[in-house]
């Protein structure tokens, strides 16, 4: 497959790079996003996320006509849909946005076109996606909806890490699910273009719940981690020693706790399944309770610390300061999506009567929804002033801090960075 143009409908942590790396692999690549800021940025040869690599791979590719950014798509020989699949308030998935790309991108087909869905779903939503088209395009035979289709629609999952997205989505295998053989066969012809792993052919439902699977096992996993902490935290138990130990069984393999289960993928995915199987899903929805009540469980235990400062100190509950280290999702990356550090954090400002201090490296500003008594600090200003430390997300940055750097010793860490685990 000799793919002349690749649109991208969705730039985000996923969509640009891949439209990135597509452009590197020779291909004229047309990015499409409803956000004005993130196209004049690309447009501009800048980017407007943090991933490591990514700004001289999106510079050099729209400095040398490669690439390029608008608002609305264009004709070309394929199509990725890579824009957010979030959930309802009820945990039902919401396929708005993956709608309203698909019908943007509808009156631009034409026989021979293909049209990948990238962005994790519930099972069924590919076939949905050709079912739009074919309601929009009654002119062109659609997988599904003609014996002899004219145009390709498939699912390939992406499954990188942030961080890390540059090289994993080269050497990664990929998952390639069509509506049909052809349709699987095509797809992949695209992704053979920069991908060094392998093409893993199957139908794509399968390939929908392969995505969904592979975040659920992650998603249980963690779980068991998040609930041996407060279970070690009643009996008295650093949990962080008694991991270490267990793993050193060559059988097993725990997890580390945290604050919670954030991001785009792991905190959202498993909810699909439960939504589709609510009666079957008993393991994966009391994985999905347990991770989502672990913020509410990291503020009683800032609110227990409040309390015990109150009795060491003479001061009056407005006059402490909580600071909370780490904002994102995870480790050295700027992303808020889903992350229970936010949650906590926000849950914190809204309860506590004084000063809550924020420190995040990564972000510039906070934010929308906290509380005014919430300001972004510096990692300096917080170890001066506050009362109360809160470890929510282990950057390199803080797991260089050490307790005795500490004017507090009020220290509620949940990641074990700060001297709670063996040998630190």
């Amino acid at each position: 497959m000799h793919t002349k143009t690749v649109s991208i409908l969705g730039l985000g942590y996923i969509g640009l790079p891949t439209a990135a790396i597509l452009a590197e692999a020779g291909c004229q690549v047309i990015g499409v996003d409803i956000n004005p800021f993130a196209v004049e940025t690309i447009n501009r040869g800048e980017i407007h996320i943090v991933e490591p690599e990514l700004a001289a791979v999106v510079a050099r590719n729209v400095a040398e006509g490669r690439l390029r950014a608008t608002l609305t798509p264009e004709p070309a020989d394929a199509f990725l849909i890579t824009v957010p699949t979030p959930f309802e308030a009820n945990h039902q998935p919401d396929l708005s946005y993956v709608k309203a790309a698909t019908l943007a991108i509808a009156p631009q087909l034409k026989a021979g076109d293909v049209v990948i869905l990238e962005s994790t779903s519930p099972v069924g939503t590919t076939e949905q996606v050709a079912t739009w088209i074919a309601e929009q395009r009654p002119d062109l035979d659609i997988p599904g909806h003609s014996e002899q289709p004219n145009i390709a629609v498939a699912y390939c999952p992406e499954r990188v890490l942030p961080g890390k997205i540059m090289a994993e989505l080269v050497s990664n295998d990929r998952v390639i699910g069509g509506i049909t053989p052809e349709c699987s066969r095509q797809a992949s012809e695209l992704y053979h273009l920069f991908l060094q792993g392998q093409c893993l052919i199957t139908n794509a439902r399968t390939a929908e719940m392969c995505k969904l699977t592979e975040n659920s096992f992650r998603d249980v996993n963690i779980a068991f981690a998040n609930e041996l902490s407060v279970i070690c935290h009643a009996l008295d138990i650093d949990v962080w020693q008694l991991i270490r130990l267990a793993n050193h069984h060559p059988r097993v393999n725990i997890l580390q706790p945290g604050p919670g289960v954030g991001g785009h993928c792991i905190a959202v995915d498993p909810w699909f399944i439960v939504a589709q199987s609510p009666e079957l899903a008993r393991l994966i929805r009391t994985a999905r309770e347990v991770n989502d009540s672990k913020p509410f469980w990291v503020l009683d235990q800032v609110k227990k610390a409040v309390a015990d400062c109150l009795m060491a100190h003479d001061k009056r509950a407005s006059e402490i300061r909580i600071a909370c280290f780490g904002l994102a999702f995870k480790p050295d990356i700027d992303d808020l999506r889903e992350s229970p550090a936010v949650q906590v954090a926000r849950l914190i400002s809204d309860w506590h009567q004084g000063e809550t201090l924020l420190v995040e490296p990564h972000i510039r500003q906070l934010p929308t929804h906290f509380s005014n008594k919430a300001a972004l600090v510096s990692i300096e200003e917080a170890l001066k002033d506050a009362d109360i430390l809160v470890l929510l997300t282990d950057h390199q940055v803080f797991k260089t801090l050490h307790r005795q750097q500490f004017t507090t010793e009020f220290v509620i860490d949940t990641r074990g960075a700060w001297g709670n685990s063996v040998g630190d």
